[in-house]
């Protein structure tokens, strides 16, 4: 079978090796990632690591404020791609963009799905003293995350696991469960299984009053926080007046 043009859309460090997997084993025809943004303490505008890496790469790239821009969605039918993958875009799909490709768009989401659906999976993972987490591959519809599912690994969480190092493992295992899932899903040879979407939890975005923390809360809530939120945002702790980060 000819191999299937991809649009590849990601932003942030936790999509780079799917990207780079992806690049080995298929043409890559383009690449959408979000808007440089300020950063640091002189506010430089700093491009997303998926810019980065697909400059070094080679591949044409897009940066659109919005996805339903028009010049946005002309360059997407213009790369006329057969499969759109989506690893931490950090946007939500329009149905115009879900129907481009004649494969449909393949998500790479950070959770045990229907378990922590939505923008902070690993970090809901920690707080909530999960055992275990891991990657869904799916098949993503207009919903938040509730698209069917196509493959799924699992690993532990470890005591000495934070929202960093989980996300570390979590990235590399999401481009190896990706690379394996793409044959037999483009074969024919996968049957997309629905979510439970009674079982569904959500993981809202995380803000930056969420690393605070209360210590009237027991120690095992504090530990998780700590884990949780490190390294965005830093824990702060208060005590007698003071904040210290």
């Amino acid at each position: 079978m000819k191999q299937p043009k991809i649009v590849f859309m990601g932003s942030p460090d936790f999509a780079v090796p799917s990207l780079l997997a992806l690049h080995k084993e298929y043409p890559i025809v383009g690449v959408v990632t979000q808007m440089d943004k300020p950063s640091g303490r002189g506010k430089k505008l700093t491009p997303p690591p998926i810019k980065q890496a697909a400059l070094s790469l080679g591949l044409p790239l897009i940066q659109p404020k919005r996805l339903k821009e028009e010049t946005a969605m002309q360059q997407l039918i213009e790369w006329a791609p057969d499969l759109i993958i989506v690893v931490a875009y950090g946007q939500i799909l329009r149905q115009e963009v879900l129907d481009l490709p004649r494969f449909g768009c393949v998500n790479v989401h950070a959770s045990l799905l229907p378990r922590w659906r939505g923008a902070a999976p690993i970090q809901a993972a920690l707080l909530n003293g999960d055992e275990q987490t891991g990657i869904t591959i799916m098949k993503m519809d207009a919903g938040m995350d509730s698209g069917d599912i196509l493959a799924q690994s699992t690993i532990p969480i470890t005591p000495e696991d934070d929202a960093s190092t989980l996300s570390q493992k979590l990235s590399q295992l999401g481009a190896e469960t990706l690379i394996a899932t793409l044959p037999p899903y483009l074969q024919g040879e996968i049957t997309p299984q629905p979510q439970d979407h009674a079982q569904a939890t959500y993981a809202p975005k995380i803000e930056k009053t969420d690393g605070e923390l209360n210590f009237q809360l027991p120690a095992l809530i504090l530990e998780r926080q700590v884990r949780a939120y490190n390294p965005c945002p830093p824990p702060i702790l208060f005590g007698k007046g003071s904040c210290l980060k």
